[in-house]
């Protein structure tokens, strides 16, 4: 008997990430996005994951609605659909049709759900599927800390993969957590949790929840005090999003955003808040080193709330420009003890991989696993 798996796509997750917007919820924010010529990738996305499963087309059967919500992603990927409906505007999907989808998917008890979005789109499909069905949610939005989420697309699909074959069979509890995007964009991050839903219990796809960062003054003082000794003359740092990298321009007595990225040059502040787009201009024409800590609790380097850290210009800033920072204590979290990639670019996930130096302390350097598979 084939395998029934509902897919829900949110099309447009993850546009307000590399605006700089700190979330994609409302269409206010949606349109400013795409004024600034941000294209959605969601469904990129869900067609990575999709495909390493495909192999398997012939023994699954992939329920959705029509157009971007799920059908054209599935038979682009060779799946056979089945339709359960349609959004009210096919050119636009709202709140309401991902509720309406999930609930369709809850009739027609599918073995098991996959969804592409963030944090709200966790939140919309947990209020009606709880944990009646299992899921895999792939990350195509801002804010992911909710822990149903995989590691990246490809590993969304290995878990689906697992489940499908039987090699995973057992489901675990997950914690549905989402921000509110207006406090989040003021700099309060203060995450709630919505609700749980089981996901399969594959340890090596799915992420854990994201932990809030413990103030340890003296260890993040040790760090920060390291990173200022080390800046060079005329050269343009790019201070990543983070309580970990806030210490850094506590200590210049600069202004900072708290979850966005700022450029630091001559011990004096060049510009807060950069989109993808200011980046890319500032990568191509000065030498810049990026700055970056690790989420805590989950191990992500790129793709979890940096998404203005595009392909192109963590390309172009080049590895030996990125240096990675976090306390000891925030490493021994990590499941595995192992950094994550997530960049949205497969091939520049594997040229990032191997072994990475964090910077732990004063003069302090921790090598670490770092992998994108």
């Amino acid at each position: 008997m084939k395998k029934r798996i509902g897919l829900i796509v949110n099309p447009v997750a993850g546009v307000g990430g590399k605006a700089g917007f700190k979330g994609s919820d409302g269409e206010e924010i949606q349109r400013k996005a795409f004024a600034k010529g941000i294209r959605p990738e969601a469904h990129l996305k869900a067609r990575a994951a999709l495909s390493v499963f495909q192999d398997m087309a012939d023994e699954v059967e992939i329920l959705t609605y029509r157009g971007n919500m799920g059908q054209e992603e599935a038979e682009d990927c060779g799946f056979s659909v089945i339709d359960v409906g349609a959004p009210d505007d096919m050119g636009s999907t709202r709140e309401e049709d991902t509720k309406r989808l999930a609930g369709r998917l809850l009739e027609e008890e599918v073995d098991l759900i996959i969804f592409a979005g963030g944090d709200g789109t966790a939140r919309i499909v947990s209020s009606v599927i709880g944990e009646q069905i299992p899921v895999v949610g792939i990350p195509a939005g801002v804010k992911i800390h909710s822990g149903v989420y995989a590691i990246n697309p490809r590993n969304a699909g290995r878990a689906v993969k697992n489940f499908i074959t039987g090699e995973i069979t057992r489901t675990k509890e997950a914690e549905v957590m989402d921000l509110d995007e207006e406090l989040y964009r003021k700099g309060v991050i203060s995450p709630r949790l919505y609700g749980y839903m089981r996901v399969p219990d594959d340890k090596r796809s799915i992420q854990n929840v994201k932990m809030r960062s413990v103030s340890q003054t003296a260890a993040l003082d040790y760090i920060a005090t390291d990173v200022i000794q080390s800046m060079e003359e005329d050269v343009v740092y790019l201070i990543g999003a983070g309580t970990t990298t806030r210490t850094i321009m506590i200590l210049l007595d600069m202004e900072y955003t708290l979850i966005g990225i700022d450029a630091v040059c001559n011990g004096k502040l060049l510009e807060k808040d950069l989109d993808e787009a200011r980046l890319w201009d500032l990568v191509s024409h000065r030498k810049c080193v990026l700055i970056t800590t690790v989420i805590g609790g989950q191990g992500h380097v790129f793709g979890r709330g940096n998404q203005q850290l595009s392909p192109r210009v963590i390309r172009k800033l080049g590895r030996e420009n990125i240096e990675i920072i976090a306390t000891k204590e925030k490493l021994l979290s990590l499941p595995g003890r192992r950094l994550l990639l997530d960049t949205g670019d497969a091939e520049l996930d594997k040229e990032l991989s191997g072994y990475a130096k964090v910077i732990t302390g004063l003069d302090e350097r921790t090598m670490c696993k770092i992998e994108g598979e």
